[in-house]
């Protein structure tokens, strides 16, 4: 199974790739797939190192929300 995160842009290096923040986790995704204009700030859906697809901020903190209480309930 695959699953893609929604993560927040910190910054841009040149248009071609971006480090976003997923719960407090930095990493760099390329934004060579991503259709539309993303600006530091923005959050998008990522995987496997690629953003995908923007997203609005609250669409994204509702997801992460949701990853985390399935996180957390696997956990126990």
């Amino acid at each position: 199974m695959c699953i893609a995160f929604p993560g927040k842009i910190l910054s841009i290096d040149e248009g071609r790739f971006a480090v976003i923040e997923i719960s407090g986790t930095r990493r760099e995704v390329c934004l060579d797939l991503i259709d539309e204009d993303v600006q530091p700030g923005d959050f998008v859906i990522c995987h496997a190192g690629f953003a995908m697809h923007k997203v609005d901020e609250g669409l994204a903190q509702e997801k992460l929300a949701f990853l985390k209480e399935i996180i957390e309930h696997e956990a126990y």
